[in-house]
């Protein structure tokens, strides 16, 4: 088994399983364009030409220059639904952002799944949420640091306590580990500063890590960011609880750690990324669309 919090010991119960738990579920793969592909892609088409043709994607470039403009870290997200557009407005949008460094998805109360692509300006996202039940999926774009989405699941599809069960045969260090991990999770505020636990450094069994995983269960959220190395974040099934590890390039563990208050920081854009993107996407329109 391989050394980490969040890979679940064969046969354990999980509430919600939104990716298989262990390495392969880093290997999630999207349709989007990387940056460079983005670009390549945006040079090879008649800009004013499909400018002409797509006038609703070109409004929409042209609201979200604006909202990433005045988009700040604490600002209420914006969002544009992509209901209307044809297959080539959509085409014209997908060129457009291509695939940033985070992705991720948040597993519904419904059964279905909302797919979250970051796209190559830092703050700006494409959400994608699956119908159910020959439902036709629905699509919209955010800007947000992240989005709305992924922040209520985190505070509504999570329990806000756990229970502490006898300690297994073998244990060492999870009881007081926990104890901690409750008072801390219940103390959170919005707006404070998350506190990490280290598992690298702390001396934990397997026993414990089993136990531990037992305790806080799985949550409905699962994000990749492959910025610099890869990092998942999961949300666990309680409340304010974040187990994120980063990998090296042969997807071994070489960080492990617990968070514990808001979204991880490593998942969310800066005030300085919008301000970029901001500028970014005009520099775009008015290389490609004038």
């Amino acid at each position: 088994m391989k050394l980490g919090y969040w890979v679940a010991p064969e046969g354990a119960e999980q509430a919600v399983n939104v990716f298989p738990i262990g390495a392969e579920s880093l290997e999630v793969r999207h349709a989007s364009l990387s940056a460079a592909g983005a670009i390549k892609a945006l040079a090879s088409l008649d800009g004013a030409a499909l400018a002409e043709q797509c006038p609703r994607a070109m409004t929409l470039l042209e609201q979200l220059t604006a909202a990433l403009a005045s988009q700040r870290v604490g600002s209420a997200p914006q969002a544009f639904r992509l209901d209307n557009f044809t297959a080539m407005e959509r085409k014209l949008v997908a060129d457009v952002f291509g695939e940033g460094e985070v992705s991720g998805v948040v597993a519904l109360p419904d059964g279905s799944v909302a797919q979250i692509q970051e796209s190559v300006l830092a703050g700006l996202w494409r959400i994608r949420l699956d119908g159910i039940e020959g439902e036709a999926p629905q699509e919209y774009v955010e800007v947000a640091a992240i989005p709305e989405l992924v922040v209520r699941a985190a505070g509504d599809l999570t329990a806000p306590d756990f229970s502490l069960g006898a300690p297994p045969a073998g244990a060492m260090n999870v009881m007081p580990v926990l104890a901690e991990i409750r008072e801390r999770a219940q103390a959170y505020r919005p707006g404070e500063r998350s506190q990490i636990i280290n598992f690298t450094l702390l001396p934990m069994s397997p026993v414990d890590m089993t136990f531990l995983q037992e305790t806080l269960r799985n949550g409905p959220i699962q994000l990749i960011s492959r910025g610099y190395g890869t990092c998942r974040v999961l949300a666990t099934g309680t409340r304010n609880v974040w187990s994120v590890q980063f990998f090296n390039s042969m997807d071994t563990i070489i960080l492990d750690t617990l968070e514990v208050g808001g979204v991880p920081t490593v998942a969310i854009a800066a005030d300085e990324d919008f301000e970029d993107s901001a500028e970014r996407l005009i520099e775009i329109r008015e290389a490609y669309f004038t």
